[in-house]
């Protein structure tokens, strides 16, 4: 009975952040805008309903419960069997490039005057996956009252620098004469989003299409091991008195993806059943980044300031001559 009255009271708050999902997706098959940018910029627009008692809980489990269940989905998309048809010295060069990004975003962060939060957040999205892994990242993150904010800031960022990306970094392939297989790497270990990675990809050729993708879902991968160091960083340097704000040493849904990448590397799991929950995830991180906009106020994001701004692009711009230099240097 308890369990009906508490699905009861989440019913109102998952319904508003599933409706703005269903119309982000329908502007972006219709009119080309990113799904993730419009399912956030809906969500701030209806930021008054968050303050409303019957929706507040389903929003709130939306942006957190739903979150985690499509970052977990993530891992039937990855196997091991992609990362040996790509070489080893690839492989390499894709999980550097994640960790300095991250590095060069913690080192030089202090300079923007940003401290760890921010910074981890936005270096985060920018090395690993855009959107979904600032909501992942978000999630183990000691929270404060500027956390909301934070991550739409970052969700708006990546996403507009991933679509400016996906226009230009082609043009610039083709000036470079890159033949397709260093194209394809290029495009998959420089733009933030998937859906941003495949629409470059595939606008270049359909080889490059597909090197581009399989370097994009490692570069996914990276969200577990990034996560679990995180987590584990966190919980030692958390004080004692702000215990309840420390991360599980390993969190459930980086375990559920870890789990679901080992199960699909051998096989396990059927193409139907890939496809059924690749389309789950999508849906369950486009309902949550719905509820983090429904969360947040345009005042709050605006707030931010110009100085993040020049960080993301300043870490974008890191990750884009990381992986040209080292492209040339392994002689590809």
């Amino acid at each position: 009975m308890l369990s009906i009255s508490y699905a009861k009271s989440l019913f109102p708050g998952v319904l508003i952040s599933g409706l703005i999902a269903i119309a982000a997706q329908f502007i972006s098959e219709h009119y080309g805008a990113p799904a993730m940018l419009m399912a956030l910029l809906f969500g701030i627009a209806l930021n008054f309903l968050s303050d409303e008692t019957k929706c507040a809980s389903g929003i709130a489990f939306s942006a957190r419960t739903i979150l985690r269940f499509g970052v977990a989905l993530l891992g039937t998309r990855i196997s091991f069997e992609m990362a040996a048809d790509l070489g080893w010295p690839v492989v390499t060069l894709v999980v550097a490039s994640v960790f300095a990004t991250i590095g060069f975003g913690m080192a030089v962060s202090r300079l923007f005057g940003y401290r760890a939060r921010f910074a981890f957040l936005s270096a985060g999205s920018v090395a690993i996956c855009g959107a979904s892994a600032a909501m992942a990242i978000s999630a183990i993150l000691p929270k404060d009252d500027r956390s909301e904010e934070r991550l739409v800031f970052t969700v708006v960022g990546v996403t507009l620098l991933s679509t400016i990306a996906m226009i230009v970094y082609p043009i610039l392939a083709d000036l470079m004469g890159l033949e397709s297989t260093f194209a394809g790497v290029f495009i998959g270990a420089t733009i933030h989003d998937v859906a941003q990675v495949v629409g470059a990809g595939f606008s270049m050729s359909e080889e490059t299409g597909e090197v581009a993708t399989v370097v994009k879902l490692i570069r996914v991968a990276m969200l577990a091991p990034v996560i679990l160091v995180a987590s584990l960083i966190i919980r030692r340097y958390v004080s004692t008195a702000d215990v309840s704000e420390r991360p599980a040493i390993v969190p459930s849904f980086v375990l559920a993806f870890v789990i679901l990448v080992a199960v699909n590397s051998f096989g396990l799991i059927p193409q139907p059943v890939i496809a059924t929950s690749t389309e789950l995830s999508r849906w369950a991180l486009l309902t949550a980044i719905a509820a983090v906009g429904l969360k947040t106020s345009l005042k709050d994001v605006i707030d931010v300031g110009p100085a993040a701004i020049a960080l993301l692009v300043v870490e974008t711009a890191f990750i884009g001559g990381f992986t040209v230099a080292g492209l040339y240097w392994i002689g590809f």
